[in-house]
């Protein structure tokens, strides 16, 4: 199914559970949703199962949207207690579309226990009170973290316990989610390592397989320096925390540290703050590896984007970023905030980057990387050498330094599944594409109508300006590399910007702000 199959059939008001490969735009496909329920006056509850995946999309965690916090069962005095409170019962109440990402994270109890908490509150005993609910997953992914007597990982002893993923929770089957498996590809352009996932995937790892990944094998000791600034992806905080500490005290010159800002409700901040890859107080020196932990769209920097510190603005500090494929770049302060109904509840401030000589698996989730070092040997959880594997977009960014047998495997009960969500969304498309059109727009246009937004969206003057700005940007990289070239040269013999603009047709504003991006001029 393609994304814009799969927005066409959210926009009907269908429970999903969207789901693909790593790379095939589940993300992009949800804000896209949301996007086109904010500008019809639909505020959708953003939630996700871990503070990581929630700062990605800028949402709350599901145990703190819902109330239920730590707890892994509820009674019916617990289920009370979260309705009374003012804060959780409005906050549900008026939910009309509720997100959960990352859901492959998410214990079968706890879905259920959500589900409870809201048909309470609703005072309606259709699934999650009858709002439109939005799982989003790949259980091939990291599973929940089970607390019970799983750390062996024996697979019998896992295939005795009833309810483990959220898919097998009750409230799952009375939710009985549209499917919708994406399977185009935006990450992985490497046919040979396609085939390396797609064979871990469905548990038909082959010798060939086995021959491409040990190609990539490195010892330890002939990694060449140029290599070293290449992020390193271990299973366990210990070795990254090791690494990484290790690495920055090597390099002799003085460190700039940022303390990380915050306001709002203290609970919603910890949340924050627990999510954020940024840390609390971040230290960088000239020379340190870094990983952007945020999207910025204008400056073209992406969550997962990895570079070196070459310096420090002079008048603010701010440090400057070369990434990978040579782009000097100033990392200035981004936002990290949790909303509702359009207002800012609580919101972090800090750096948008971390130091990346080495990360956990667990917290590369939802990054695409050019290339990453990892050390699969100490793998202990289904998934985690999978989700290691997919983070890199092509068989020859990857550097390993060990597996295990365990790095390969995935959950047995997920290869069962896997196969009947491939169906089922299969199904679902050709039913759907039989749909008329215009029958199509009726349904969408209905939705909105039912969730009380406003079925034709108004031109408002932050429509007006966003087209101008898209439109700048669109002129903006139009910028040929031989018509840059030129602008620099002509800047570094001493020509004034006016004279520029003279000899190459450009404006004096758009001569100004390259020059400012590429750091040759403070704003």
């Amino acid at each position: 199914m393609t994304q814009d199959e799969a927005l066409s059939i959210l926009k009907t008001g269908a429970n999903v559970f969207l789901t693909g490969e790593p790379g095939a735009g589940k993300t992009f496909t949800i804000n896209k949703f949301v996007s086109y329920l904010r500008e019809r006056g639909i505020d959708p509850a953003i939630t996700a199962s871990t503070g990581i995946a929630a700062t990605h999309i800028g949402g709350m965690t599901i145990h703190s949207w819902s109330g239920i916090g730590i707890k892994e069962t509820l009674t019916s005095y617990d289920i009370d207690r979260i309705a009374s409170s003012e804060y959780i019962n409005k906050r549900i109440s008026k939910t009309r579309v509720l997100i959960i990402d990352e859901v492959s994270m998410l214990r079968a109890e706890t879905l259920a226990m959500i589900d409870a908490v809201c048909r309470e509150i609703k005072q309606n005993p259709e699934p999650f009170g009858g709002m439109q609910v939005v799982l989003v997953g790949d259980f091939f992914q990291l599973p929940p973290i089970e607390k019970r007597s799983l750390e062996n990982k024996d697979v019998e002893l896992i295939k005795q316990v009833k309810t483990y993923f959220a898919f097998e929770s009750d409230a799952w089957r009375r939710l009985a989610p549209v499917t919708c498996y994406l399977t185009e590809q935006y990450r992985q352009d490497d046919a040979d390592f396609l085939s390396v996932l797609t064979a871990v995937r469905r548990g038909e790892v082959e010798d060939a397989h086995l021959e491409l990944l040990n190609s990539r094998h490195y010892s330890p000791q002939k990694l060449s320096k140029d290599i070293d600034h290449i992020t390193k992806l271990y299973a366990r905080n210990v070795d990254v925390d090791s690494v990484n500490s290790g690495m920055l005290s090597k390099i002799e010159a003085d460190f700039k540290e940022y303390e990380m800002i915050s306001s709002g409700k203290e609970s919603l901040v910890f949340a924050l703050k627990k999510g954020c890859l940024s840390p609390e107080t971040l230290r960088l020196k000239k020379g340190a590896v870094v990983m952007c932990t945020k999207n910025n769209t204008k400056e073209r920097f992406v969550n997962g984007t990895l570079g070196i510190v070459e310096d420090f603005d002079s008048y603010t500090n701010y440090p400057i970023v070369k990434t990978r494929n040579g782009k000097m770049i100033k990392i200035e302060p981004m936002d990290w905030s949790v909303e509702e109904n359009g207002k800012i509840k609580a919101k972090i401030t800090q750096i948008p980057l971390r130091l990346a000589w080495a990360i956990t698996v667990h917290k590369s989730q939802g990054m695409s990387m050019d290339a990453a070092m990892m050390d699969l040997s100490d793998v202990f959880e289904f998934g985690q050498g999978y989700v290691a594997l997919s983070r890199v977009r092509r068989l020859s960014g990857l550097y390993l330094l060990g597996i295990n047998d365990h790095a390969l495997r995935v959950h047995p009960r997920i290869l069962e599944k896997d196969a009947d969500f491939r169906t089922s969304s299969e199904e679902v498309r050709v039913v759907f594409g039989n749909i008329p059109p215009e029958e199509k727009e009726n349904m969408h246009k209905n939705f909105i109508i039912a969730m009380g937004g406003k079925s034709k969206v108004e031109k408002s003057f932050s429509n007006k300006l966003e087209k101008i700005r898209e439109k700048h940007l669109h002129a903006y990289k139009k910028w040929t590399p031989n018509e840059e070239g030129k602008v620099i040269a002509a800047f570094k013999s001493g020509k004034s910007i006016k004279e520029i603009s003279t000899e190459t047709g450009r404006q004096t504003g758009g001569i100004r702000a390259r020059l400012i991006k590429l750091g040759l001029i403070e704003k």
